[in-house]
């Protein structure tokens, strides 16, 4: 007879209103809260190989977040504000009142958020191939001219920003993968990714969170990551008391380095 119980099965998806706007997520295990908030391009499902191991002891939240996923855009512009006040009132309709957070890229721009406006309800922060800074100049032109691709171009835009990912390395290794990670972000709609890139584009600073806040900050980062640069992304955690783990590869870690990053995760969420 076949055994039901050790089907790997994804945790059902439900809906919220925020503002006259469904909101896409899952909520899934009990004990302490635990927030996975995916990146630009992604959405809940980037999390799937993490949500099995991390509800076994703790109640798991995954949140499409504004124009990505299931979830409906809000606006033309997305803020990280936006953003991290539609997770807050997600958390308060589920009675969640103090939660770790893990966010990947733009997720963790949007934990970043989420701190600094509601710094009660946060236990502890993980930054994945994230950063604490805002944009610099150079890079806010880049985001203009994505603005400008993705208008023109949409499907090529979005290829090519997946596959830019990765490091050159892993990319023959993890063709497949990365297929099926352009093939969820091109379910993006392309409003939500011009709000979204306007909402980075004018981020505030938060680099302060790290050298005050007073829960466990985790920052994990890629060295060859395309997309932030390591020796400017070490510069934040001067002075602090936040932990670092590096990997080899690139922006993706939950997937270059999949294996690593679990028990690097695990490890740290039993120390909170």
């Amino acid at each position: 007879m076949r055994n039901f119980l050790t089907l790997n099965l994804k945790p059902e998806t439900k809906s919220i209103l925020y503002k006259n706007t469904k909101i896409n997520y899952t909520d899934i295990g009990k004990g302490t809260a635990i927030v996975l908030l995916h990146g630009f391009l992604e959405n809940l499902s980037m999390w799937n190989a993490y949500v099995d191991e991390f509800s076994k002891k703790n109640r798991v939240i995954t949140i499409d977040l504004l124009g990505h996923g299931g979830t409906e855009c809000l606006g033309y512009i997305h803020t990280m504000e936006d953003q991290a006040d539609m997770v807050h009132h997600v958390l308060h309709e589920l009675k969640i009142r103090k939660a770790i957070f893990i966010g990947h890229s733009m997720g963790g721009y949007v934990a970043m958020a989420f701190a600094e406006l509601y710094p009660d309800n946060v236990k502890g922060l993980i930054l994945l191939n994230s950063t604490s800074r805002a944009d610099s100049e150079e890079r806010k032109i880049n985001r203009d001219r994505a603005i400008s691709a993705v208008k023109q171009n949409y499907t090529a835009f979005v290829r090519m920003s997946i596959a830019n990912l990765f490091s050159e390395d892993n990319r023959e290794r993890l063709a497949e993968k990365i297929e099926e990670v352009r093939n969820e972000a091109l379910k993006t709609p392309l409003q939500g990714i011009v709000a979204a890139l306007e909402g980075m584009k004018i981020r505030n600073d938060r680099e302060v969170l790290l050298h005050f806040s007073p829960y466990p900050i985790l920052l994990i980062l890629g060295k060859k990551d395309g997309v932030l640069n390591y020796e400017d992304s070490l510069e934040q955690i001067e002075n602090t008391k936040v932990e670092l783990v590096s990997f080899p590869d690139g922006h993706m870690s939950h997937i270059e380095n999949e294996a690593g990053l679990k028990t690097v995760l695990v490890n740290f969420l039993k120390k909170i």
